[in-house]
Parts: C-alpha cells; structure tokens; sequence
C-alpha cells in the first residue's frame, strides 16, 4: 500500500514539505540546480541513475552501484521520494519516470513524480531555494526487482504469443518512415503496438487526467490488468513513461521493460524487425 500518490501535485508538495519531510531529488544538472531548486531539496542528477553497458544507453546499474547511490542520497525503503525533473521535453518527463521505476526497482516503496516538474513549481510562484542540501548518507543494499525488467531473448520468446509489446515511440519510428541515431534499422518487433509515451503528458508538461490515460491504455492493451505486457522504445526512457503510468497509476500488475529496447534489438541480425506496417 502506497503512503503517498505516484503523481503529486504541487500544491500537495507545498502543502506538505515540512510536516512530511518528503525526500525531494532534484535530478538536473548541478548548474540548474544552483541556480535554484524546490527548498529541501537534493541534487542527484539523472546520469547518476543510469549507465551506458555494452554501447547501450540507459541501462540499470548494477546493484551494488544502485545501492550506493541510494545510500548516498539518505534513502531507505521506507523513504517517501519525489523525483523532480524540468518539463522542457518529453524526454526531460521520461527521465524522471526512469528515475522512479529505477528506484522502485532498487526496493523502494513510495517513490513519486512531481506534476509538471520545476517548471510548474517556478510559474506558480512558489518558494524556491539555493542553498545545497547536503544528504546524510545510509547504507543502503538493494533487493531488485527483477521481474520489472526483461531480456531480449525474453522478448523472442513472447513475441507472436498472447504477450502484448507495446512500442512507446512516435508512430512514425513505429512504422519506419523516420529512425532516431540510437537504432540500426527502421520499424518495429514483430507483434507490437503502438502507444507513444509523449501522448501521456499535456502540451504544459503535467499528466493527462486519470480519464484519458486509462482509456488510452484500455484501448490499446484492453481492461484484462493481469495479461503480461512488455514495453519498449529507443533506449529505454519513454517505455519507463508507460510502465510507471500503467503499474502506478493504473494497476496494471504484469507490466515488464524491454531495458536494451530498440537499440539492443535492431543490433541483432536474426532479430526481425518490420517496416511500414502497423502489425
């Protein structure tokens, strides 16, 4: 049972800094962050958070260096945690969602996004500090979940079974008309659907209301919550959007991250990829 909502308002957050001293982690850089953050805020920018392995982009870290980053951030499993990004991009909206799943990966509980990010905080008018907020550091170990994130053998497997593969891209990477730097070939893994992560937010960086979301996501994976779904897209920043919308937001219980994503798969010369189509 969550203590605190997956999307918290920023209304709630000023309401409740100091009576619930929620960890805020502030995942720009150190200069954004100098140049002003929510108050009580620490800085933990978003490459901490990910590593490049193989040549591949966003994957997790390992669990020990997981560990020690949380550890040094003064978090504990029972911490509440609101991840705090800018809004200028979808991809600046993914990356806090990256940074959540990946927390919630690493054992903790009530982790949480803030609506609308700094940017929402700043244009409301709301308090903002300089002062650096040194964590106290804690020992932390990690227990992973490691069912949230899965293989590319794994998604062979599910390919072309019940398992439904959501593709979280823009349709037309999904449909192969247009391929980011990231990937080596155009389209998609054979059986997928598309579901573009940039669709969840609203054109001033907030979450679409609980209403539009949920109908998307019935309209495309259906009402049956318990099916399996695995999501991916370029490197594994907009599939943690629709797994953290799906899951946290949702209720959604069987949802899984292709983690190498497309990068990883068009990589691979036996693994199919199809092209102007949206089978």
């Amino acid at each position: 049972m969550r203590a605190i909502s997956p999307v918290i308002s920023t209304n709630w957050l000023r309401k409740n800094i100091d009576a619930l001293k929620p960890v805020i982690i502030d995942i720009r850089s150190s200069e954004e962050y100098g140049t002003g953050h929510i108050p009580q805020a620490i800085n933990v920018p978003f490459p901490s958070w990910a590593v490049t392995r193989n040549d591949l982009l966003l994957e997790l870290p390992e669990v020990g260096e997981l560990s020690r980053t949380i550890g040094v951030a003064g978090l504990r499993t029972n911490s509440n945690v609101i991840v705090v990004n800018k809004t200028d991009t979808p991809f600046n909206l993914a990356d806090a969602t990256r940074v959540a799943c990946t927390l919630l990966y690493g054992g903790l509980k009530n982790v949480a996004v803030l609506n609308g990010g700094y940017n929402k905080w700043v244009r409301e008018g709301k308090p903002v500090s300089r002062e650096s907020i040194q964590p106290t550091p804690v020992a932390y170990r990690a227990k992973v979940d490691k069912a949230m994130f899965v293989s590319k053998d794994y998604v062979r497997k599910r390919a072309g079974g019940p398992t439904i593969i959501v593709d979280a891209r823009a349709p037309t990477d999904f449909f192969g008309v247009t391929q980011d730097v990231f990937v080596e070939k155009a389209g998609h893994i054979p059986g997928a659907t598309c579901l573009p992560a940039p669709w969840i937010w609203t054109d001033k960086g907030t979450y679409k209301n609980i209403g539009e979301l949920r109908g998307m996501a019935q309209g495309l994976v259906g009402r049956d919550k318990s099916r399996e779904i695995i999501i991916y897209c370029g490197v594994g920043g907009y599939s943690s959007a629709w797994w953290f919308v799906l899951t946290e937001l949702l209720g959604y219980t069987d949802v899984k991250i292709y983690d190498g994503s497309a990068q990883e798969w068009t990589r691979d010369p036996d693994a199919p990829v199809v092209r102007y189509s949206w089978d």
